[in-house]
């Protein structure tokens, strides 16, 4: 599981900066006023074979008790609920505060490992400076600059090292190639308690908890039909034997860590309440993460034919990006439904692993280009010359040629579309990358057109 790291601090402290530098991208908004950000905010990082999810929040007042700072210290509590450590960020050019205080206060009485962290320290090296928020009883100052990158390794550092994480390429146990890790998510109350509940009351199925596990997501061998599962739970079980329906909290770290360790992931959708923004940014994250994916929507039974109409339309609409998965409707307290979604989970694990030799992916690739060309940019045809496989789960293409980066998203897609239908691909995303060829001689005729240009 990927440790996670919570950023906390009151508003304008540079949060969101630190942030989009630990994650290295720019998904978090910055701009020179407090309070921008305002719910929980995640990322992920690495740092050499470490990597880790952050979470940003907003500016947090322990003690508010009306308005929006209310919702707002509600979303930090549960971002530091869901981290391993925190990091506690203050402002090294404004000073302490009494709400620093207030923070400070909170963290020591969870006893959570907590980094206090002075950011916007650019130009100040005297220790002296940072000595006054020793009153806070945290320990050592780290200064950092989020703006200019300085201490990030430090901070990092000094984040993972209470966890005691060991090196991934050591004390790594190798996973079994046979054994389908996979993975339940949604949102709460979609029935996925109730889903494994059926799973594990049904025959032929052997259930135990694996020891070893840093949080509460619990992994539970099973077999169903002779194929081997590992099911990586995120509804919450907790002992051998005894699967019980509690008040369900959406997670979306422990969301995120299921998706980042299952080969297969089955999102689990809502007949009653159709599509949701839940539901978009979950499976958002899946494809991002390139795993592959089988949905099922359950209560199926509990609508009729317009409410069934209605929720494929919103399925269309909202999760148009997963036209590749296959979609079934099932109910899981009445056992409706379930054998073709366990066919569909092994297919799209097929189709994630799928071996593509060269010589088939690059007759496939010459058909196509003779089917329809690419389109010409300017003078410019772009010409594809072969492709070879470049990776699996998911599948990647590369595909070589000359002055490719004039292909189209559409011409992409329709390439995808061939490869799918030649070697069977359900249930997995496909990635297509593109690779230029280098003209040996643009050196040489970028030196004749400076001679002539003299």
């Amino acid at each position: 599981m990927k440790p996670v790291i919570a950023l906390v601090g009151r508003p304008n402290v540079g949060k969101s900066t630190l942030f989009n530098r630990l994650t290295k991208t720019r998904d978090a908004i910055v701009a020179d006023w407090a309070g921008l950000t305002r719910d929980r905010h995640y990322g992920q990082g690495n740092l050499g074979n470490h990597e880790y999810i952050v979470i940003d929040t907003g500016g947090f007042e322990p003690d508010a008790i009306t308005g929006i700072y209310k919702e707002m210290a509600k979303q930090t509590r549960q971002a530091v609920a869901e981290a391993d450590v925190v990091v506690f960020v203050v402002d090294a050019r404004a000073g302490i505060s009494s709400q620093d205080h207030d923070i400070a206060n909170y963290l020591r009485k969870l006893g959570k490992p907590t980094v206090l962290t002075a950011n916007k320290a650019e130009g100040m090296t005297d220790g002296v400076q940072f000595s006054e928020f020793f009153e806070l009883g945290l320990g050592e100052v780290l200064p950092v600059s989020a703006s200019h990158g300085q201490g990030m390794r430090t901070l990092v550092d000094l984040a993972l090292a209470p966890l005691g994480l060991p090196d991934i390429d050591e004390d790594a146990e190798p996973q079994d190639p046979s054994v389908i890790r996979l993975a339940v998510v949604g949102r709460p109350n979609v029935g996925k308690s109730t889903l494994i509940n059926t799973w594990l009351g049904e025959e032929r199925l052997v259930a135990f908890d694996l020891p070893g596990t840093t949080r509460d997501a619990i992994s539970v061998p099973f077999e169903h039909a002779g194929q081997k599962f590992e099911l990586i739970d995120t509804a919450g079980l907790r002992r051998k034997g005894k699967v019980f329906e509690a008040i369900e909290k959406f997670s979306v770290v422990k969301t995120l860590q299921a998706i980042e360790n299952a080969n297969v992931v089955l999102l689990l959708l809502d007949a009653t309440q159709g599509v949701t923004d839940q539901d978009a940014h979950i499976a958002g994250y899946i494809l991002e993460s390139g795993r592959a994916v089988v949905v099922a929507i359950n209560k199926s039974d509990a609508i009729d034919s317009y409410q069934r109409e209605l929720l494929e339309r919103s399925i269309e609409t909202r999760l148009g990006f997963l036209k590749f998965a296959s979609i079934h409707p099932i109910s899981a307290i009445k056992r409706q439904g379930l054998a073709p979604v366990w066919k569909s989970i092994v297919q799209a694990h097929a189709s994630a692993n799928r071996k593509m030799t060269t010589p088939v992916l690059t007759r496939l690739l010459l058909e196509a280009v003779q089917f329809q060309q690419p389109q010409r940019s300017g003078i410019f045809r772009p010409k594809l010359r072969y492709a070879h496989q470049g990776g699996m789960n998911p599948p990647i293409i590369i595909i070589h040629g000359n002055s490719l980066e004039h292909v189209t998203e559409a011409y992409k897609r329709y390439l995808e579309g061939r490869f799918r239908k030649a070697f069977d691909l359900v249930g997995t995303p496909l990635r297509i990358q593109l690779k230029s060829s280098l003209n040996p001689f643009a050196d040489k005729e970028s030196t004749q057109d400076d001679r002539r240009r003299r």
